[in-house]
């Protein structure tokens, strides 16, 4: 069975704005409502679910942290072409 993921994301463009959110959910505020209020991705709406995807089918520094960190942690800042990420991996079959 190939390896599946299933994650959120909150992409804003600052690498301090990331830790600044990372900071608040840490603390206890919920991604999904973070992700509806800051994120620049479409999927903010959604709380920022991305869905299920093969490796492979998001940019490589995303897939590297997706497919290889804790299930349920936060991660980031993650820089892509399309600015700073924060990562929670929601779901992975190996």
């Amino acid at each position: 069975m190939a390896k599946m993921a299933s994650a959120r994301h909150i992409l804003v463009d600052s690498e301090a704005k990331c830790n600044e959110i990372k900071a608040q959910i840490e603390a206890g505020d919920d991604f999904g409502f973070m992700a509806q209020e800051h994120s620049t991705c479409p999927s903010g709406r959604n709380g920022g679910e991305l869905g299920s995807f093969r490796p492979g089918a998001m940019v490589p520094e995303f897939d590297k942290v997706v497919f290889s960190a804790p299930v349920g942690v936060v991660q980031g800042p993650v820089k892509t072409q399309f600015g700073y990420h924060l990562l929670e991996v929601t779901e992975r079959s190996e």
